[in-house]
């Protein structure tokens, strides 16, 4: 089988998994105890959070754990909208981010929030000055997702940024989730007061994410108890799981120039044989720098997408049609209607997504079968 769905999730990597391994035998305590086997985990936690704070250019105390890219998207939203409420109640974000931010707004919408759902382009993303035209006086956080997770498309995100700055009352959340180890970013460099990360999209583990929060950035928590992570995110801190995490963070900001430009090779020799391909439309920008390297969205004029993804697993492929936490569902895409496609086109969409280390031979191998199995479905 060859796997093409590192969106939805990454193997770990062997040096990731021994790491975890072994901190899993040694280091037991409980990083709020007192003794020294108590110190021990509370000094492993600490140097996973300077490590992250390196990779990501901000300070130590600006990170804090969670348990994966879901929480920290809950936490960013509703945290900042329940913290600042006082200042007004008016929300922006797009119809094309991940379900746990667009979930999160409409909870809140359901709490007496009033929420500004921006549409996309054909393009799939999301103009700044669309963002400026819908802030008013009572604006307090705008989020956006730095690389769409369904279409691959990277959003203006470090403009909005730039153009937040005049709005020193406007928090600005950016889920990182799809672009941390791909793209060059910090939250500095994306004007973002709230950034999230996951560990397992970067061969990392599974239950271990990220949210860097802004010095003088406060929020309110969405887990209480035991007060950990500077009374942000109570919980006894997972210390096997966060130190494999600030490896993969490590391994994967320290590639990333390497990486993508591997990456973007291998994207624009599979996209220069998909639009070889009867019956395939590609998704988003035709400009390559408008898209993540790592990921590939196309749509199938006549074919629904599941019956294409159980028949490329049949020739050995494993591929998606959608978030891979929602990929269960059976209406069209949420997020390509919000770009402005029929139905019947958001329901034929199919996602590949791809490791750096992917053989050429082996993305040839995938785009023939893909045009065998349209041809023979089309046929049928």
């Amino acid at each position: 089988m060859l796997y093409l769905d590192y969106c939805a999730t990454t193997p770990l990597h062997e040096e990731v998994a021994n790491t975890i391994a072994d901190v899993m035998r040694k280091h037991y305590g409980n990083p709020s105890s007192l003794h020294h086997l108590g110190l021990e985990a509370e000094r492993l936690v600490t140097k996973a959070r300077e490590v992250i704070a390196e990779a990501l250019h901000c300070r130590p105390g600006e990170i804090v754990f969670t348990s994966g890219g879901t929480e920290s998207n809950n936490l960013a939203v509703k945290g900042a909208a329940l913290q600042y409420r006082e200042r007004g109640k008016h929300l922006i974000t797009s119809g094309i981010e991940h379900a746990s931010v667009y979930e999160s707004f409409k909870q809140l919408e359901s709490l007496g929030f009033e929420v500004t759902y921006l549409r996309a382009d054909e393009t799939g993303t999301i103009r700044a000055e669309d963002i400026r035209q819908a802030l008013r006086e009572d604006t307090i956080l705008v989020s956006l997702m730095h690389v769409n997770n369904e279409t691959g498309r990277i959003q203006p995100t470090a403009q909005i940024g730039k153009m937040l700055r005049d709005h020193p009352r406007v928090l600005f959340h950016v889920d990182a989730v799809q672009s941390i180890g791909k793209l060059d970013m910090s939250p500095q460099g994306l004007g973002a007061d709230l950034l999230s990360v996951s560990a397992h999209k970067i061969h990392g583990p599974k239950g271990a994410g990220v949210l860097y929060v802004r010095d003088g950035v406060h929020l309110t928590p969405i887990v209480t108890g035991g007060g950990q992570e500077s009374g942000r995110r109570s919980g006894t801190e997972n210390v096997p799981l966060v130190v494999g995490m600030a490896k993969a963070v490590r391994l994967a900001t320290e590639h990333q120039p390497m990486n993508t430009a591997k990456l973007y090779k291998l994207r624009e020799r599979m996209v220069k044989g998909l639009e070889a391909i009867p019956g395939i439309r590609l998704t988003g920008s035709r400009y390559p720098g408008d898209m993540a390297p790592h990921v590939i969205h196309l749509t199938l004029d006549g074919l629904r997408a599941e019956v294409a993804v159980h028949a490329m697993e049949e020739r050995g492929f494993l591929i998606s049609t959608r978030s891979a936490c929602a990929s269960g569902e059976i209406s069209p895409s949420r997020v390509l209607l919000a770009m402005g496609m029929d139905p019947e086109r958001a329901s034929s969409g199919l996602r590949i997504s791809y490791p750096a280390d992917l053989k050429p031979e082996d993305a040839d191998r995938f785009v023939r079968s893909l045009a065998e199995t349209t041809k023979r479905l089309a046929r049928a």
